[in-house]
């Protein structure tokens, strides 16, 4: 039987990792009021989980700026998470992937690829990279679609 202390000491742990994975799943999503696929993006997020909070920009350059997200990696939307950007169409799964990459200021899927999450149209799926920018700004392939 587990003492009063080890029990207590328990039920802070998993308390405290349940408050952690709510927490990471909230986003904040910046983006133009005049685009679709980052509307679709949104809606493909809260579908797949995460909370997203929705900032609705005067002025994207200025926000990729702030935030370290180079031209090279650039799309419509930014999101961040955790301190991380998540820049264009980036599926769920490498959203969640991220947290265990504290190498990484952010992932990106440049551009808008038909196929990539909130740009699906009929059947075409165009082949897309998840783009990571590590802590040394040098650009790493983190998953291919």
């Amino acid at each position: 039987m587990l003492s009063k202390l080890r029990y207590a000491a328990l039920v802070a742990m998993i308390s405290g990792g349940m408050a952690h994975a709510g927490s990471s799943l909230t986003i904040d999503v910046h983006r133009d009021a005049n685009c679709g696929c980052c509307k679709e993006w949104i809606q493909y997020l809260e579908q797949n989980g995460f909370t997203v909070k929705d900032h609705v920009e005067p002025n994207m350059s200025a926000v990729k700026q702030r935030l370290g997200v180079p031209a090279r990696l650039g799309s419509c939307h930014t999101a961040v998470i955790n301190g991380q950007f998540v820049e264009g169409h980036v599926p769920a799964q490498q959203i969640l992937a991220l947290q265990n990459r504290p190498d990484l200021l952010g992932i990106a899927v440049p551009g808008m690829p038909m196929g990539s999450p909130g740009m699906e149209y009929g059947d075409r799926k165009d082949p897309y990279q998840v783009v990571g920018l590590t802590t040394d700004r040098d650009l790493e392939i983190v998953a291919e679609y």
